[in-house]
């Protein structure tokens, strides 16, 4: 990583780096598929591992319940860092 982008890393508030960096998500969603295909020995096509690979998706993302600390305010923070290209959509429940 070149000085440059490590500077531009540090102008964002903690909480945006922390979205920015944080990796062990991605890596703990990588593991589970590999849990998944790991297991078994061919297959049969390649519609076949997809469809597998969309059951255990869809496996894992009932397990993600835990919200994200400081949420709220961390999409403030993207709001203003990156006007225009935030999209906010609130789900408002009457």
């Amino acid at each position: 990583m070149e000085l440059r982008n490590l500077s531009n890393y540090f102008k964002y508030p903690q909480d945006i780096r922390r979205i920015i960096y944080t990796t062990n998500v991605i890596e703990g969603f990588h593991r589970q598929l590999r849990k998944v295909t790991e297991t078994k020995g061919a297959f049969a096509s390649e519609n076949a591992l997809l469809k597998l690979l969309f059951l255990a998706i869809q496996n894992i993302s009932e397990k993600w319940t835990q919200p994200l600390r400081n949420w709220n305010q961390t999409v403030s923070q993207l709001a203003i860092f990156f006007e225009g290209r935030l999209q906010l959509e609130l789900d408002v429940k009457g």
